[in-house]
């Protein structure tokens, strides 16, 4: 089957976050979901479900179980088994639960390398624990921002009371895939310093130049003995609003404490029936709409280098999501700000990604190439005016 990632779906009158947050004459490329219907498959599979008719508690999911250790062999060549995996509604309700269950209320420290999703900065005082930012800056080469780990400064922040430390890869916003060399220098500090690792993975699928994901707890048995690894279908597939996601989690000391605290906290019965398709049958979906993103982000570099003065991107090799450096541009204020009263284009501001953010902006073109288009004519529109 072809799938057509150019087709316009009105969703405005769908209770989308992502469209109504905003007036119809403003064009969100903001919140990280993806503007394509699901796969044939994963729709079928719910209106299959649906059409059971009787909506009661979820059982224990053994197939999607399954499916979710055979994928980590395949994929990762990671033996996984099934009672290591622990379902949440979302993965921001896994970064807060893991950040309460680590070391001491009110002295435990948690490192966070920023900029970073946002939810990863909230995470530790939701837990009553303190928040502790390390910057990776960004480098510039030929008008693309680049970002390296900076593992002397992690090194020099960590002190007696840092008991977590948390990663984003693939990482959002900077869209990088980290190296082997670089996963295993944090899992050195980790094990070096005795931290708990929570590693935020849910981008693992969306790699948009072939290359391989390593997921943390693979590179040694005793890393993955202090490691919570969090993966969903959600942003892969586009099934965020079904609230699935899951942790794998190889302690079973580790495991249980987790499991304590997300007593109650079960995932939606639809949400189990769409991870087991996407799972199942999406693998030729995903491998087209890799394929579009990818030209989807070349288009956009290209056009911004191009047609938008003063503004810096990444070119990221992985996610669905833009990172630019708009400090370049002449804009007074916060630059999200700028495009959305100038150019009616809704990005994320940069400063909500933490220390290294102020003066970027976060944009997903994980759209029809239309819609992509027009936003960067927007924002290059309001540059213009701007100029003049």
């Amino acid at each position: 089957m072809n799938y057509d990632f150019d087709r316009l779906i009105d969703r405005h009158s769908s209770n989308s976050g992502k469209w109504e947050m905003y007036p119809e004459d403003v064009l969100p490329l903001w919140v990280a979901d993806m503007d394509f219907p699901s796969a044939d498959e994963i729709k079928q599979a719910l209106h299959e479900r649906v059409e059971h008719g009787v909506f009661g508690y979820p059982g224990h999911v053994d197939n999607l179980r399954a499916l979710i250790c055979e994928r980590m062999e395949r994929l990762y060549d990671w033996a996984v088994q099934p009672e290591e995996i622990v379902f949440f509604p979302g993965l921001v309700n896994g970064l807060k639960v893991v950040s309460e269950i680590t070391g001491e209320r009110h002295r435990a420290q948690v490192l966070a390398l920023t900029p970073v999703y946002g939810p990863f900065l909230m995470a530790p005082g939701m837990g009553e624990r303190e928040l502790l930012c390390v910057e990776t800056p960004a480098r510039f080469h030929d008008g693309v921002i680049t970002y390296h780990l900076d593992f002397d400064a992690i090194e020099a922040a960590i002190t007696p009371h840092t008991k977590l430390m948390q990663m984003c890869s693939p990482h959002n916003p900077i869209g990088r895939s980290f190296s082997r060399e670089e996963l295993e220098r944090i899992a050195g500090i980790c094990l070096k310093h005795d931290l708990i690792l929570v590693s935020d993975d849910i981008h693992c699928d969306l790699l948009l130049n072939g290359q391989q994901h390593i997921p943390l707890a693979t590179l040694s048995p005793e890393l993955a003995a202090r490691t919570v690894t969090l993966m969903a279908p959600s942003k892969t597939f586009n099934t965020a609003g079904l609230f699935c996601g899951y942790g794998i989690i190889q302690n079973p000391a580790l495991r249980r404490v987790i499991e304590k605290r997300t007593f109650g906290a079960g995932v939606n019965l639809l949400g189990f029936t769409a991870a087991e398709a996407a799972y199942r049958y999406g693998q030729p979906w995903l491998g087209q709409m890799l394929a579009y993103l990818a030209a989807n982000r070349d288009f956009a570099v290209n056009y911004i280098r191009n047609n938008l003065p003063g503004i810096r991107t990444t070119n990221p090799d992985s996610t669905y999501l833009l990172w630019l450096d708009c400090r370049g541009a002449g804009i007074e204020g916060k630059p999200s700000e700028f495009f959305l009263k100038e150019a009616k284009v809704a990005l994320n501001d940069g400063a909500w990604f933490g220390p290294g953010g102020e003066g970027f902006v976060r944009l997903n073109f994980g759209c029809p190439r239309s819609v992509l288009a027009e936003g960067l004519e927007r924002m290059r529109d309001a540059l213009v005016r701007l100029a003049n």
